[in-house]
């Protein structure tokens, strides 16, 4: 049972969004985000850190947030899959992975997502490798792992040709 005085407030900057919440101690950051936040992106699937559905960046780093406390977050820049999408449609890596067929019942897509554009931000000419070391936290149960490969390293290609005419326009 839930009383005010096991609550403990604290701030958490949610996809560049300062967010107040009151939590108990040993509330998951995942069931803050769906549940206080309604945040719903972020799946929850073996609630053991194996799957990968629940996956968050926090500080810029792949984070498992059925693993983590809401109050070890306190302080942290969390992005969630809600934040992933820029207002004029698809990003460059949601489109890759409509195109290349990346998911199909849609459960671990956030994660992987998430995961992914971490791994193209420290490292924007992944190989294939890289990729599916990147993603092997990440468990689909639906489409196999090639398409989601594939729409990475399309994904990655598009954000270098981005940077290199951004460079030229620049000079």
């Amino acid at each position: 049972m839930t009383t005010q005085q096991n609550l403990t407030r604290i701030q958490l900057s949610i996809n560049d969004e300062q967010r107040t919440v009151d939590v108990e101690p040993r509330w998951l950051l995942s069931d803050v985000l769906r549940h206080e936040l309604g945040l719903t992106g972020t799946h929850v699937g073996c609630e053991q850190g194996v799957c990968g559905a629940c996956t968050v960046l926090v500080n810029g780093q792949p984070q498992r947030s059925c693993l983590m406390f809401a109050v070890s977050a306190q302080g942290s820049e969390i992005r969630t899959i809600e934040a992933a999408t820029p207002v004029e449609g698809l990003s460059p890596l949601q489109a890759a992975f409509e195109k290349h067929h990346a998911l199909q019942c849609g459960f671990c897509t956030p994660a992987m997502v998430l995961t992914a554009e971490a791994l193209l931000k420290m490292n924007p000419n992944p190989t294939e490798q890289e990729v599916r070391v990147a993603l092997s936290g990440n468990i689909c149960r639906c489409t196999g792992y090639q398409f989601i490969v594939d729409a990475v390293l399309e994904a990655a290609e598009a954000y270098r040709r981005v940077s290199s005419t951004t460079q030229r326009e620049g000079q």
